[in-house]
């Protein structure tokens, strides 16, 4: 596909995925379609031809409101779900208790006996840090398979073995659709500022001597002012150019949240001095620039994912990709199971 029809197709895309409706008018509908379908619309040519099909663009913005659409299944579904969409981030850029966000625990568990450790708990405080890293991992790592599927089609030694590689690499282009679809949510979730500070809903119970509101704006700033003044064309115009992280990924994901926390205080302020009432464009212009974020992270980051993937290893025992695609050997017993 020529440049000119793949931007024609993208565009058709987005269009078509952001007029469905939704009954919830939320960052988790509206602007969780916008972030999902731009992230992966304007990723480069160097990724797989399959993510960048107008149909597939048009699933991302659905996918990425699934663990949204998922709330209210049961318990423990929900509880053990919930936290994952947020983290309290205090004023100084620190998990609670004091906690590094650029030298986190290496686990959820170990996090939380941090946090108990420090008085605090682990479901109130929101783990959303590690939904970041497990679902960049698992991309990742999605990518890896899909890599060798390809070599396999290649260089497999029978035509039974060539087809049953043909056969997975297809399966893996749907997990990596839906995996890249559900874990954008939560990319998106983490350009919400309300989403990455302890001022989440109201500036609470804290030295306020700005006299910032005590309102519940949460659901007012990311649900119905999102929708009625964020619309794609100025998110896409407001996308900052391409920027890998060249650190470790929990590093790279403790900077994102932390950038993040440095914009809750002028959302206060602007909402102190009426930017987010009618006809005010003070408040569009930051609602359009943290949703552009949201959507510059996922394109960054799904990139950063397809360069990390050869330094996966598959199989057991796992041997790395890129050994394999410079020509190690193919083990198909380690590869299909024997």
């Amino acid at each position: 596909m020529t440049r000119s029809l793949f931007a024609r197709a993208a565009g058709v895309a987005l269009a078509a995925a952001l007029t469905v409706s939704g009954q919830a008018h939320a960052w988790e509908s509206e602007g969780h379609r916008i972030i999902s379908v731009l992230g992966v619309a304007q990723l480069p040519a160097e990724i797989p031809a399959f993510l960048k099909e107008p149909t597939v663009i048009q699933q991302m913005g659905e996918l990425g409101r699934e663990p949204d659409r998922s709330r209210g299944a049961g318990q423990p579904h929900d509880e053990d779900l919930d936290p994952g969409h947020f983290m309290d981030v205090t004023d100084d850029g620190h998990g609670l208790g004091g906690i590094s966000l650029t030298d986190m625990p290496r686990n959820r568990d170990a996090y939380s006996a941090a946090l108990h450790a420090a008085g605090a708990d682990l479901h109130k405080g929101g783990w959303l840090y590690y939904n970041l890293v497990d679902g960049y991992e698992q991309l990742s790592k999605d990518f890896a398979y899909w890599r060798i599927d390809g070599v396999g089609e290649k260089r497999a030694k029978d035509a039974k073995q060539r087809a049953w590689y043909a056969m997975d690499r297809k399966l893996r282009e749907l997990i990596i659709i839906r995996d890249l679809g559900y874990w954008s949510h939560f990319v998106g979730d983490a350009s919400q500022p309300l989403h990455a500070s302890i001022h989440y809903n109201g500036w609470g119970d804290f030295p306020n001597p700005h006299g910032y509101t005590n309102e519940r704006i949460h659901s007012p700033f990311e649900g119905a002012f999102i929708t009625a003044n964020v619309k794609p064309a100025m998110v896409q115009a407001a996308m900052p150019a391409p920027h890998l992280c060249t650190q470790p990924i929990g590093k790279c994901m403790g900077d994102y949240l932390i950038a993040t926390n440095t914009k809750v205080e002028p959302l206060y302020a602007l909402w102190q001095k009426g930017g987010f009432q009618p006809g005010d464009k003070r408040g569009v212009e930051f609602a359009t620039a943290a949703v552009a974020e949201g959507a510059a992270k996922l394109r960054d980051f799904v990139v950063q994912a397809w360069r990390d993937s050869p330094n996966q290893t598959v199989g057991y025992p796992g041997v790395k990709v890129s050994a394999i695609e410079a020509g190690a050997e193919l083990s198909w017993d380690s590869i299909y199971g024997n």
